[in-house]
C-alpha cells in the first residue's frame, strides 16, 4: 500500500464483522504535521475470517454516514456483497448504494470462472484504469470472461440462498463432534470455520487425509478451518463432506 498509493493503514478492530464507530472515528484526528490523516475507510461484506458473516444494513448504514460526516471516503470490498444481500433479504443497492466505490467478485458464489468488478463514479474508473496500467494490469480477448460473468449476475443470484442453507447443515453436522468446535456466526452465509479441539490432529494434517477421501479444503492456522459451499457444492455433497470430517477428526 505504501509503495504504490502512498497509503498509510490505521486499522480499527472489527470483530463481528464491523468496526465500532467510535473505533474508526478516533482515527479522524485534528490537521497535524506528525499524523497521516484519514481519508478513506475500507469495510468488507460479508466478512471472511469473522464466519462469513453478513453485517446487517442498519448498522452499516449508521458506520458509512459517520464516517461520510467527518469527511472521509468509503470503499466498500464486497467480494461477496450479493451473499450479504440474499441473507438480509434486501436489494443489494442498499449497501452499494451508500458507499464511493465497491469491488465484487464474479467468481466465488456467482460461479463465473473468473473475474472482479470495481465500481464508482465514472471519474473514480478513470483514475482506476490508469492505476490498473501502472500495476501492469490489462487482459485481452476479455469479452469470453465478460459472458461468463453476465450469466453469473443473470442467473446465480437467485441461487445463492441454496448456499446458505447448505452452510448451515454442514455446521450443524459439524457441531455433533467433541472433536470439532464450530464456530458460531450472527448471520451466517456460505461459509462454516471450526477449530480441531482434539491435540493430535492439526488442520493441515485433517485436510490431507480429508482430501485422500474427496473433501478438499484449506487450513486457514494450525487448528483452525474454512469451509465454503458454492455452486459445485449440492446437499449430498455437504452431507458426505461433513461424514468424511468427522470420521477423519475422530480417528487417532
Amino acid at each position: 500500500m505504501a509503495v504504490l498509493g502512498g497509503i498509510l493503514p490505521l486499522p480499527a478492530e472489527d470483530a463481528g464483522g464491523l468496526p465500532e464507530t467510535s473505533s474508526v472515528l478516533r482515527w479522524v484526528r485534528p490537521a497535524n504535521v506528525h499524523f497521516a490523516p484519514a481519508k478513506l475507510l475500507c469495510l468488507e461484506n460479508t466478512h471472511n475470517r469473522e464466519g462469513g458473516n453478513a453485517a446487517a444494513p442498519a448498522p452499516f448504514r449508521k458506520l458509512v454516514t459517520a464516517a461520510k460526516d467527518q469527511g472521509l471516503a468509503v470503499h466498500l470490498d464486497g467480494a461477496r456483497i450479493f451473499n450479504a444481500a440474499v441473507a438480509w433479504e434486501v436489494d443489494v443497492k442498499t449497501y452499494t448504494g451508500m458507499v464511493d466505490s465497491v469491488q465484487f467478485c464474479l467468481s466465488k458464489g456467482l460461479g463465473a470462472p473468473v473475474g472482479s468488478l470495481v465500481c464508482g463514479r465514472k471519474s473514480f474508473i478513470e483514475e482506476a484504469r490508469h492505476w490498473r496500467k501502472v500495476v501492469g494490469g490489462g487482459m485481452r480477448q476479455s469479452g469470453v470472461l465478460a459472458a461468463a460473468g453476465l450469466v453469473a449476475l443473470k442467473e446465480n443470484l437467485s441461487r445463492l440462498s441454496e448456499d446458505h442453507e447448505n452452510a448451515s447443515v454442514l455446521a450443524e453436522r459439524l457441531e455433533e463432534s467433541e472433536h470439532l468446535f464450530v464456530e458460531p456466526c450472527p448471520k451466517r452465509t456460505n461459509m462454516v470455520y471450526f477449530e480441531i479441539r482434539k491435540e493430535s490432529v492439526t488442520a493441515e494434517e485433517l485436510a490431507r487425509r480429508c482430501r485422500l477421501k474427496g473433501v478438499l479444503f484449506n487450513p486457514v492456522s494450525s487448528k483452525r478451518v474454512r469451509l465454503v459451499t458454492h455452486l459445485d457444492v449440492s446437499r449430498s455433497d455437504v452431507r458426505e463432506a461433513a461424514r468424511i470430517i468427522l470420521e477423519e477428526a475422530a480417528d487417532r
